[in-house]
């Protein structure tokens, strides 16, 4: 019986408002996660006319600083999350990440800032992994994909929140508040989601977890029994080819994602000269506008076209980026602000269609109590290439061009890895083709 003791099936069939007070909470700490993860966009400007650091420093600081232990911590803590409790995980993460982007307004010089931004990867490597198998438990396979898209509007609103807070305190009074108010602010709704967000008893089917049967044990009885191990749920994804072809498409598309999110606050605030908050507007209608729409988008189509062919979870975001490629370039080379900005809105949206399809996809390759542990393996893939190598790659670009384009570096750095869509559309084709092979149908 759903959301009976014992029971892994989802409770929205019987309780829905339940499931959607869950979400909505599992989304406000989403929003601060990606708040406290990209307010160091918007301080780059301040940042380094202050400290003095070049765009490889700040590269570092928002790309290698925060995803080496995000992505490699976030394992063992979802593996500790499906073992124990995932909702706890999250609490403890929350307090541990917005504590250490306060710790950032006091930070005196480059490996300052850079220790701190670690502490936050540290904190956020509890987070994701542990709400999406949440998400997963409390609803059912049919409305997984636009629950997920609806987890993933914590990217664009947070990331919007982040530049009007950030931009807006930095240039009112300095961007060492900006960091400590925004910290601080994480910590007090850490204790309200506890309160709300409770874990579900999680079981597995017996005969998808072990070949040794018991003699009184009837076939395909469902027994009670703990998580799988992370060695077991790594060896088991290790024989999938959807798995990889996901996880490096989606990494591919974030290293360009990801990089132009860090550095577009720099970019316009360099080629069209607007000053640091309406800077923080532009870019926050851009993200809101294109970033809502394009989630929403990806995770219905993923859940209408996926219904009737799996291989739509791979398929919808693969066609995303491809189309989306062109709009950007024209965004980038655009020297008219107001058209910049239309160019920028859609592929930013076609940009975000992969969450909600590929996160389901994740999800049903493993057994339910494996959620959290499958995920965190395809965002240890997907943050080290996407968000550690894809922010710092286009900083480093940007000052080897910059003898040659000066101050137009930034964009020109951009444009050359618009090349990453391409790739990314490719693999997401090849994942479809395997994913029904690799699925784990519920029930």
């Amino acid at each position: 019986m759903a959301g009976s003791p014992g029971s892994n099936m989802p409770v929205q069939g019987k309780a829905p408002a339940r499931a959607n007070r869950v979400l909505v909470m599992l989304l406000i700490v989403y929003i601060f996660n990606f708040l406290d993860r990209m307010i160091l966009s918007i301080l780059a400007v301040p940042i380094q006319a202050d400290i003095g650091l070049s765009d490889s420093e700040m590269g570092l600081l928002g790309g290698i600083a925060f995803a080496v232990l995000y992505s490699t911590l976030a394992v063992p803590l979802s593996s500790l999350a499906d073992r124990t409790s995932r909702s706890w995980v999250i609490t403890l993460s929350l307090v541990a990440w917005s504590g250490f982007t306060a710790l950032c307004g006091f930070a005196q010089n480059f490996w300052h800032i850079f220790l701190a931004r670690l502490g936050v990867g540290v904190g956020e490597a509890g987070g994701v992994a542990p709400s999406y198998a949440i998400i997963g438990d409390y609803f059912p396979p049919h409305r997984r994909a636009m629950a997920l898209a609806v987890y993933s509007l914590g990217i664009p609103i947070g990331s919007a929140i982040g530049l009007l807070t950030g931009g807006y305190i930095a240039q009112t009074v300095n961007w060492r508040v900006a960091f400590i108010v925004i910290g601080l602010a994480g910590v007090v709704i850490a204790p309200i989601f506890k309160l709300t967000v409770r874990d579900l008893p999680r079981r597995v089917a017996a005969t998808e977890r072990s070949a040794v049967r018991a003699p009184d044990r009837v076939a395909g009885q469902i027994e009670p029994r703990t998580a799988p191990g992370m060695g077991e749920v790594v060896r088991l994804l290790a024989r999938k080819p959807s798995f990889w072809f996901l996880s490096f498409g989606a990494a591919t598309g974030s290293a360009l994602g990801y990089g132009i999110g860090f550095w577009m606050p720099s970019f316009v605030h360099r080629s069209f000269g607007l000053d640091l908050f309406d800077t923080a507007l532009f870019l926050a209608a851009v993200m809101v506008l294109g970033g809502v729409t394009g989630i929403l988008a990806g995770g219905f189509l993923g859940d209408r076209l996926g219904q009737g062919n799996r291989a739509w979870y791979a398929w919808v975001p693969g066609i995303a980026y491809v189309v989306g490629a062109p709009f950007l370039m024209a965004g980038v080379a655009s020297d008219n602000l107001a058209l910049a900005f239309v160019l920028f809105v859609i592929p930013q949206g076609l940009g975000y269609f992969w969450l909600g399809p590929v996160l389901t996809a994740v999800q049903h390759l493993v057994e339910p109590a494996a959620r959290a542990t499958a995920s965190a393996l395809f965002l240890l893939i997907n943050n080290l290439i996407g968000l550690g190598g894809g922010i710092y790659a286009l900083g480093a670009l940007s000052d080897a061009l910059t003898p040659v384009y000066g101050s137009e570096a930034l964009r020109m750095s951009i444009i050359w890895a618009l090349g990453l869509y391409g790739l990314a559309g490719l693999l997401m084709a090849f994942a479809g083709r395997n994913l029904h092979s690799d699925w784990v149908s519920e029930g």
